[in-house]
């Protein structure tokens, strides 16, 4: 009988997602994860097979947890407005976590353009990301809340540009006035 795990895959599958979240796929050696997961190289072969496994698994990781805090800063709006006023308010003020930008857009302008894997599972959240927005614009739509000028999924590939924008702006040393006056800006756009 062979032995059992002396970890917890879960959280050392976080550690392993917040070190490359922080550092990237290429500044991230084997030697910083083990040292970071507190666990023998032979068990993280042996758990998630090689580095470019590991990432892709600590991608799908990060996929659970921002998934999560996209759908709590929408699910308990009121109106269309307040769930994207939500959205930007995280994103621009954020927590600890987003200081690191976001993984999915470190990871589609790190690895996308040569791994084909990640560049996949980077369209697939961007996809599932549109289509929340698209849901909810539709309904500020219906409501009137938000222009019907244009179809609603237009209006979310437009918004998640600009959340990928201010993503990218927040992890560097820009005056947040200027990135609220970009949000401002979207938002006289969007709504009426």
């Amino acid at each position: 009988m062979g032995r059992s795990k002396e970890f917890d895959e879960n959280m050392v599958l976080q550690k392993a997602m917040e070190l490359f979240w922080e550092q990237g796929y290429e500044k991230t050696s084997m030697s910083d994860l083990i040292e970071h997961m507190g666990i023998h190289r032979k068990s993280l072969y042996d758990t998630f097979g090689d580095k470019r496994e590991l990432y892709l698994k600590a991608i799908e990781s990060y996929g659970k947890y921002s998934t999560e805090k996209f759908r709590s800063g929408i699910s308990h709006a009121a109106t269309a407005k307040q769930a994207i006023q939500n959205v930007f308010d995280y994103i621009i003020e954020g927590n600890q976590d987003e200081r690191l930008g976001c993984f999915f857009v470190n990871a589609a302008t790190e690895m996308a353009p040569c791994n084909k894997d990640v560049d996949e599972i980077v369209n697939q959240a961007f996809i599932q990301t549109e289509q929340w927005l698209t849901d909810i614009i539709h309904k500020g739509q219906q409501s009137g809340e938000i222009s019907s000028d244009h179809d609603a999924q237009i209006w979310a590939e437009f918004l998640h540009n600009a959340l990928i924008g201010i993503r990218v702006l927040v992890r560097t040393s820009t005056d947040k006035d200027k990135i609220y006056r970009i949000k401002d800006m979207f938002f006289s756009l969007l709504f009426h």
